[in-house]
C-alpha cells in the first residue's frame, strides 16, 4: 500500500494483524516488562458486528508508570498533534530516544496512598477505523482513581493538556467490550497524524505501509501521554518484511 495514497486508517482485519505482530515482538523482546495478551470476544458480544469483522483486543495490565518527577515527559508538539487534527506538524523517532523498562518501572504513590497500577487495552474502533487506547487506574485493594488522581501520574506535559481540554482528550465511557466506564484517550485525528507519522520516515515510505509496524508507530505517540517510550529496536522494518 502506497503511503501518500493512504488515509491512515485500517480496517478491523489489519487491526488484528496488526496485533498479533506487536505482541509477539513486545513480548520477545521485552520478556522484563507485563507481556501484551490478546484477548478475542465472539461476535455476538457486540451484537452488529459484521461477518468480516474479527472481533477482540490488545491487553496489558498491572503496569507501575516510571517515576517522571525528574524525567522529561512527551513533548507538547506531540501532546497537540494528538488533540488536533493538523496536517503541519511531522513527527520523527530516534533511535536515542529514551524507553522505558523493566529496571524503570517504579510503584508510583502519592497521596491518595498507596500503589497505582494501570491496565491498559488497545480496542479498534469501526468509527473512526483506528485504535483507541482504553486505560484504568486502581490501588492495591482495586479501588479504582478517579481523573484528577491519575493525572498526579502523568508527565507534566500531558497533565497541562488533560486541565486545558479534559473532556476532549481523555474521555469517560463505556468499555466495548466489558460494558465499564474505563477513561479513553480519543481518537480524534488519529488517522491523520498516523498518516504523516508513516510519511515522515523516510524508510516506512519507501517500503508502504507495513501493517505490522502499525501499532508500534501508534504506541509510540499515545504511550507518550504516560511516559512510556517503545524500545527503538521494536521499530526496525527489515524484521517485519
Amino acid at each position: 500500500m502506497d503511503v501518500y495514497s493512504w488515509g491512515g486508517a485500517i480496517s478491523s482485519r489489519d487491526f488484528y494483524t496488526a496485533g498479533r505482530a506487536f505482541m509477539e515482538r513486545w513480548n520477545r523482546l521485552n520478556p522484563r516488562m507485563p507481556p501484551w495478551t490478546w484477548v478475542p470476544s465472539p461476535k455476538q458480544h457486540l451484537g452488529l458486528a459484521p461477518s468480516h469483522q474479527i472481533n477482540g483486543y490488545l491487553v496489558l495490565e498491572k503496569l507501575c508508570l516510571p517515576d517522571l518527577t525528574h524525567k522529561d515527559g512527551p513533548s507538547q508538539e506531540n501532546l497537540d498533534e494528538l488533540t488536533s487534527q493538523s496536517r503541519k506538524e511531522e513527527f520523527t523517532f530516534s533511535e536515542e530516544e529514551e524507553f522505558v523498562d523493566n529496571a524503570t518501572l517504579v510503584e508510583s504513590s502519592n497521596s491518595v496512598g498507596g500503589v497505582h497500577s494501570y491496565d491498559f487495552h488497545i480496542v479498534y474502533s469501526a468509527s473512526y477505523r483506528v485504535p483507541v487506547l482504553y486505560f484504568r487506574a486502581y490501588l492495591t485493594d482495586g479501588q479504582p482513581l478517579e481523573l484528577d488522581e491519575i493525572e498526579k501520574d502523568l508527565p507534566s506535559s500531558s497533565a497541562k493538556v488533560l486541565v486545558e481540554s479534559k473532556w476532549t482528550f481523555i474521555t469517560q465511557e463505556e468499555h466495548p467490550y466489558l460494558n465499564r466506564p474505563w477513561y479513553k484517550l480519543h481518537p480524534c485525528g488519529t488517522s491523520e497524524w498516523m498518516k504523516l507519522l508513516f510519511q515522515s520516515d523516510t524508510s516506512l515510505a519507501k517500503h508502504g505501509v507495513s501493517i505490522e509496524l502499525y501499532l508500534f508507530s501508534w504506541l509510540s505517540v499515545v504511550g507518550q501521554v504516560f511516559g512510556i517510550r517503545i524500545p527503538p529496536e521494536l521499530f526496525n522494518h527489515q524484521d517485519h518484511l
